[in-house]
């Protein structure tokens, strides 16, 4: 059990009262929680279920979520490497179950690493509409970038701004939100109880003043009846309830758009929840669902008059047309390598080539980590694909592959990058996949395949 900290232990008793706060303070004794998602572009629940070594029951809040056993270690299955479920705590796997993703939307995560939720928001839009990811620490903006790439995503845009630089680019543009703000993360103390020592009256205050900038800037990207959810992992009075409400009493063109449940608690403020350690199993969190008045189609006219990149003509920095050279070495790589051709249209960002949403916004000095599925590079004449390329891949689209058994010791050897000697077979790039699904490229040489698992990404 963590050693709470005093003041912290009287706010809560003020928060709850006697009876609640004995029940509180009793759930610390117990063992946090542990939860997988589902990635459904991959592989289907019921499929998941009967092929993994663990033991899941379902999360009654999200339909893609199961808790597994203390006793599992499904960050070192290499199912996890293939991008097949993603581990997350069970109560953050409600916060995108109240955003609503719909496919073809356009949505913004404006404080998104580690990728969680941003991978979660993707399982619902597919590959249609637009993921803008945005993570403004770039010490975290790669491993938001690496989530997204093992889970298949392609329709992305990675950031690494202000959320003052995307709202002067970005007015009106979004159908819906997500401000996963950052806390005081009084709500993790059970699972990194090291997050006690961080705590303090202060800190809460502080987060509170960011919350209020993060709030203000996310309201100028919404469009008119656009959906911006509001959420934290901290009990708070300050971070949460009074957050919301002194937002909307700035911004009265918003209002709460109730969450109907059964498995939250009612926050203080009517139609806002809480998830408590003590009622469910699940680590404490907070989540607001706003809307923005007015029509929506109101918002189509904003982003019709924004300057859009049109596949054609960039005019932004460090992004080309691409070459009819790059064209021809692409095309060559897919007809030798590919049974498709990823559409279109393709950008060049520097000697990156990707294929990018048709609904991208102006890109030019923005600081873009992923302007989209990341296809390879262009390297001296020859293209080199990518991780997320083959990540990105499904059955019956690439020509070789080399297929190991997830309980096999290759695979492991592989993801550790070894080179492995393979019989036969012919020569050349090639899928090497855990039980048909991809987990990364290796180029076959006279009987040996020659490992291009990302260093980078390499098990110890």
């Amino acid at each position: 059990m963590p050693e709470l900290p005093a003041k912290f232990i009287e706010k809560m008793k003020l928060l709850l009262g006697e009876e609640e706060f004995n029940l509180f303070c009793e759930s610390y004794g117990q063992e946090a929680a542990q939860g997988i998602r589902v990635n459904p572009l991959k592989i289907s629940r019921d499929s998941l279920v009967s092929r993994v070594p663990f033991s899941l029951r379902p999360v009654p809040w999200c339909r893609l979520g199961f808790y597994y056993s203390p006793d599992d270690r499904p960050g070192k299955h290499p199912y996890h490497a293939a991008g097949l479920y993603y581990i997350q705590e069970p109560s953050a796997m409600a916060v995108v179950e109240i955003l609503q993703p719909q496919p073809g939307e356009r949505i913004l995560d404006l404080c998104a690493a580690p990728g969680g939720k941003s991978t979660h928001i993707y399982s619902y839009l597919g590959h249609t509409g637009l993921l803008v990811a945005n993570e403004i620490n770039a010490n975290r903006v790669k491993a938001l970038a690496e989530n997204l790439e093992r889970w298949g995503a392609r329709n992305i845009l990675v950031t690494n701004e202000t959320p003052e630089k995307l709202a002067e680019r970005m007015p009106a543009y979004f159908d819906k939100i997500l401000v996963d703000a950052p806390c005081s993360g009084e709500g993790m103390f059970r699972k990194l109880p090291e997050a006690c020592l961080d705590w303090s009256e202060g800190k809460s205050q502080r987060c509170a003043a960011m919350q209020k900038n993060l709030l203000a800037q996310a309201a100028s990207m919404l469009k008119p009846g656009g959906v911006l959810v509001y959420s934290t992992c901290t009990f708070s009075p300050e971070e949460n309830e009074e957050q919301v409400n002194s937002f909307l009493q700035a911004h009265n063109d918003f209002e709460i758009c109730p969450v109907e449940n059964d498995w939250l608690a009612p926050g203080t403020l009517a139609g806002t929840v809480r998830i408590w350690p003590h009622k469910v199993q699940g680590e404490g969190h907070f989540v607001a669902r706003l809307r923005k008045k007015g029509d929506a189609g109101a918002g189509r006219i904003l982003r019709a008059e924004q300057k859009l990149w049109s596949g054609r003509k960039s005019g932004v920095d460090k992004i080309n047309d691409v070459s009819p050279e790059v064209q021809k070495l692409f095309a060559t790589f897919c007809r030798e390598t590919l049974n498709i051709v990823p559409e279109g249209p393709y950008l060049m960002f520097g000697d990156q080539l990707y294929a990018v949403s048709d609904r991208l916004p102006e890109l030019s000095r923005l600081k873009i980590s992923r302007a989209g599925w990341h296809l390879g590079t262009v390297k001296k004449g020859r293209f080199e694909p990518s991780h997320a390329l083959a990540l990105g891949l499904h059955a019956g689209q690439w020509k070789r592959t080399v297929n190991l058994r997830a309980d096999n010791e290759d695979v492991y050897r592989y993801l550790k990058g070894e080179s492995l000697m393979i019989q036969g077979g012919e020569q050349g790039w090639a899928i090497v996949t855990v039980d048909g699904f991809p987990l990364g490229w290796g180029k076959l040489v006279n009987g040996q395949l020659k490992n291009h698992y990302p260093k980078g990404l390499r098990w110890g």
